[in-house]
């Protein structure tokens, strides 16, 4: 057991005691998650094309469907108690999963730089203007060091956070929207009945850029669901993850559909998409302190649990031979996301957004496939931290999951304008194909010869999977016959 490559104490299963994020809890999480100021950019690169409620609607629906396909992949989570990257063991194989799973790490790394940065920015311009000192790096590595030691302290630090970060997150950003409303105004510009007439961007592609915006947090949404308090012994499965969709319908739609609006507001009224520097130019005083308030928060709360848990965990994977622990995999986060220089990225967010989300839609298919599909979230949970497992396939790689990957990933990446609505559903048919015609016939899956028994279920039958990390550990872990019987 010591030797085992595949196990670490921070990416075994959660145990349901260890399970402290209420439904309440998650929406707080995911209201601070979904104010992300680079949000304003979408919303202000469409407003020229379309009218204010247009917009909303792109962005609304987007962000449903994204919803709802975060709620599923959530369902790992709070079945099986898995982070990402350990699920991503069935599909891809005990070494063909660092692949997928390492470049969704570097990615939520880049988008902890990038949130880092317009922090650190809005930071340096507040004390430039009270003290004269001006270094917006000084203040990129303060505000990382801080956002760092949070979120090593654990998910019940960034839940009690998020208590204090949703609230006032809402209301600074209703206050924003006045604000700006009110320049819109003065130039004669009716926010509400304003209709943009260039041709620059369509209905469509803002909708398709808002799924790429999303694409990476809702596969590795179970990082954080397997933490939220879902009953024992329930196997409908809308009342076990209550806790999961109800704050993911509400949260990310509405809160992100509002972030966009108010960064279209804010390039009708001032021709800049960040309401920030606007009000950042025109205020003094208390003023720039709440909007310093909601910078610090907005990114702070997105970063913690969108970017540093689901970076570190994927490194706690890749490393685990190595015992990389949870606190020097966000570390390695923090610094991976510097050396890309985000600052750089920001220029050309759209083009990022694109290419990322186009190969994450395809990932997103293939894990909702292999877990709805293929094995009916079923789960040999066990073998998956076997190096000679079941899941070992060719060598510690499945290539029906790789190779299905790559087909509809390069395809997403193609039809880059339709990249969600490609890559998606392509990951899922490809997926399919190859597993059920080929790769289930070489590598026969327990839970699936099993005619899907309910002895590879997890919540759902109040069963919590016990893996030791050590050999003293292993001899004193309570079989689920002892679980219970209490």
């Amino acid at each position: 057991m010591k030797k085992n490559s595949l196990i670490s104490k921070d990416i075994i299963p959660t145990l349901a005691k260890q399970r402290v994020i209420s439904g309440f809890g998650f929406f707080n999480i995911w209201v601070g998650m979904a104010v992300i100021i680079a949000t304003f950019q979408i919303g202000a690169n469409g407003i020229d094309s379309m009218s204010l409620w247009q917009l909303g609607g792109a962005i609304l629906i987007a962000n449903i469907i994204i919803a709802v396909i975060g709620s599923l992949s959530g369902d790992i989570g709070v079945e099986h108690g898995l982070s990402f990257a350990a699920y991503l063991r069935a599909p891809f194989g005990t070494r063909g999963v660092h692949i997928p799973a390492v470049s969704k790490g570097i990615i939520a790394s880049i988008w902890f730089g990038i949130q880092t940065y317009l922090g650190a920015t809005a930071i340096n311009y507040i004390f430039n203007s009270l003290t004269g000192f001006d270094s917006w790096f000084f203040w990129y590595v303060a505000f990382a060091a801080v956002q760092i030691i949070n979120t090593a302290m654990g998910i019940k630090a960034i839940d009690r956070f998020a208590i204090v970060a949703a609230p006032s997150i809402i209301l600074i950003s209703i206050w924003i929207f006045f604000k700006v409303s009110g320049m819109a105004d003065d130039k004669g510009i009716d926010v509400y009945t304003y209709v943009g007439t260039n041709d620059t961007t369509t209905w469509f592609l803002v909708m398709a850029a808002n799924m790429g915006f999303w694409s990476a947090l809702a596969v590795d949404i179970p990082n954080i669901t397997r933490y939220v308090k879902a009953p024992k012994n329930e196997r409908n499965w809308l009342k076990r993850n209550k806790n999961n969709y109800i704050p993911h319908l509400t949260a990310l739609p509405i809160v992100q559909t509002f972030m966009g609006v108010i960064g279209a507001v804010s390039f009708l009224g001032t021709g800049l998409w960040n309401p920030i520097e606007v009000i950042q130019q025109t205020s003094t005083g208390w003023v720039m302190a709440v909007v310093l308030l909601m910078v610090v928060l907005a990114q702070w709360s997105t970063n913690s649990a969108a970017n540093l848990i689901p970076a570190s965990l994927t490194f706690v994977n890749a490393g685990a031979r190595f015992k990389l622990s949870y606190t020097v995999g966000i570390i390695l986060a923090g610094i991976v996301g510097t050396l890309f220089q985000p600052w750089a990225i920001l220029d050309q967010l759209f083009v990022f957004l694109g290419y990322y989300g186009a190969v994450l839609s395809a990932l997103a298919g293939i894990m909702l496939c292999d877990y709805y599909i293929i094995r009916k979230r079923r789960l040999n949970v066990k073998e998956l931290y076997e190096e000679e497992g079941q899941y070992k396939f060719d060598g510690g790689v499945n290539w029906a999951g790789l190779l299905s990957w790559l087909i509809a990933g390069g395809a997403a990446v193609y039809f880059l304008d339709y990249m969600y609505l490609v890559g998606f559903p392509l990951g899922i048919a490809c997926y399919y194909v190859l597993m059920k015609f080929w790769y289930l016939k070489r590598h026969p899956q327990k839970e699936i010869q099993s005619n899907f028994s309910d002895e590879f279920l997890g919540t759902t039958v109040g069963r919590d999977w016990y893996i030791a990390v050590d050999e003293k550990e292993e001899s004193v872990a309570p079989s689920f016959d002892q679980i219970e019987a209490k």
